[in-house]
């Protein structure tokens, strides 16, 4: 099958969220498995540092009245084909913000749905990634030969409105839907979540976003397949970042990344101290708010250790300062992206904090995992799917969860994992629990094909993936082009 992916992400070309760790690792598992996939994404100001990038573009025209160009080039470390989207708004040194992300990325979507009805190579399908590409499938909808999967990674961010798509842009006469993303919904001829328990959520009032009644309604189209992690690259056995590699036969090499991540952040060296970890954008989302309650009192009546790794909102980056500042030693701040630093705190701290107020997947809970490091999670989206609590007496789970979004019930769990790290050999047990399970994008990537082949008309190998038979919205069928 010939698949295109659009999206305004790409490891390692450019990553902000969990959408740039997909669209970086799912075409190279595809591609293995014999099928043509390639990436379509903007050309951003910084990717010639990353990349090699030919001066001379394959394709040229003309989209919402700009001379737009599309350039290829190789995603690095693959054979993988990636098309950049070049245009002159792309050219600063970010991904997204700025008063004109609505336009741009409209504008982007505009050029792949160009690019893919006139250049020589035409994909049988589009799969595209959050609003960004939202209307790639409402554009899609009379061409018969192309069919599109349209991916939620997290339905809080869902588009400019209707109002401004139709000042800016091309909206057909059938059209539906108030923002890009609801319209992306309900034309795209598969919806996706990025975890089984998400796609179950958002179609209720307390996570659907406004949209929980559009989500229950294309419930017969809409499925959940849960994230990988590229596990060649994340190996704590031939991970070159770290101070000594290890598995989980030989975790007592674990200890020396710990000291080093202590010295290095300026903590207490003391392999006894109970070092937990948080790598996450500082936003609402994350849970800071109940982190920021309780870790206060947490750390002064236990010997724990704090680092923290990620920027986000002024309000938490200045609350978690403070907090650093009160404990010396003992806890660390650092707001900014370090990927090998990041690699250092998952292969160096005792436990990882995601007390997530929702949570469509998750990809740290996993990295931390593959590395030793024990999750404490909110039974929430993707981490219901990939952390299964401990239990002391039966010696099963792979990490520590709670289910209310308060502080009380972080802080408990909390106590709990600390009371557990001083039982050395079951915590030894609990971290080779959590090293041995398959996060590998090699499952993900079957129940991928299976949606793709349905879409194509090619039987499926395995059982529909869809959550519920659910009729779809009543929109008018495809129709072949007017030549």
């Amino acid at each position: 099958m010939r698949i295109l992916f659009v999206a305004a992400e790409a490891s390692p070309l450019a990553k902000v969220g969990g959408m740039g760790d997909v669209v970086g690792a799912l075409p190279k598992v595809l591609r293995k498995m014999g099928h043509d996939v390639r990436i379509l994404m903007p050309y951003y100001g910084f990717i010639s540092e990353k990349v090699k990038v030919p001066k001379e573009p394959i394709w040229e025209g003309k989209v919402m009245f700009q001379d737009v160009q599309i350039f290829e080039t190789k995603l690095p470390n693959s054979d993988v084909p990636v098309y950049l989207f070049g245009h002159p708004a792309f050219v600063p040194r970010r991904v997204y913000g700025g008063e004109d992300e609505a336009w741009r990325f409209t504008l982007f979507a505009n050029g792949a749905a160009e690019f893919a009805w006139n250049y020589a190579w035409r994909p049988q399908i589009i799969h595209c990634n959050d609003w960004h590409t939202g209307m790639i499938p409402v554009w899609m909808h009379e061409t018969p030969d192309i069919s599109t999967v349209f991916t939620i990674h997290n339905l809080a961010y869902q588009g400019p409105w209707r109002w401004y798509l139709e000042q800016i842009t091309w909206c057909p006469w059938y059209m539906q839907g108030h923002n890009t993303m609801a319209a992306a919904v309900q034309f795209a001829d598969r919806v996706t979540t990025v975890s089984p328990t998400y796609a179950q959520q958002i179609q209720t009032p307390a996570y659907g976003e406004q949209l929980e009644g559009l989500m229950s309604f294309v419930s017969g189209k809409l499925s959940g397949i849960v994230n990988g992690i590229d596990v060649a690259s994340y190996n704590p056995a031939m991970d070159k970042s770290l101070t000594h590699t290890f598995t989980p036969e030989t975790l007592d090499n674990r200890t020396a990344n710990k000291i080093a991540l202590q010295e290095e952040v300026g903590l207490e060296m003391n392999s006894g101290a109970f070092l937990m970890g948080m790598i996450t954008r500082l936003v609402e989302q994350k849970g800071l708010d109940l982190v920021i309650q309780i870790l206060d009192r947490f750390m002064a009546y236990s010997d724990s250790q704090m680092i923290l790794l990620g920027t986000g909102d002024r309000y938490y980056e200045t609350q978690m300062w403070q907090l650093a500042s009160r404990y010396p030693g003992r806890m660390s701040v650092y707001l900014l992206h370090n990927d090998i630093l990041a690699r250092r705190i998952y292969a160096g701290c005792d436990t990882f904090l995601m007390p997530s107020r929702f949570e469509p997947c998750g990809i740290s809970q996993m990295l931390a995992m593959r590395y030793g490091c024990v999750p404490v999670v909110r039974r929430t989206g993707g981490l219901v799917d990939t952390v299964q609590h401990h239990e002391p007496m039966n010696q099963t789970g792979t990490g520590y969860c709670f289910d209310r979004y308060e502080p009380l019930d972080l802080y408990t769990c909390l106590v709990r994992a600390w009371e557990g790290f001083q039982y050395k050999k079951e915590w030894r047990e609990l971290q080779q629990r959590g090293m041995g399970q398959d996060f590998s994008w090699d499952k993900s990537a079957v129940q991928y094909i299976d949606l793709y082949r349905g879409m194509v008309g090619v039987a499926a190998a395995e059982p529909d993936l869809t959550i519920a038979a659910q009729p779809e919205p009543e929109i008018p069928p495809k129709k072949a082009l007017v030549s």
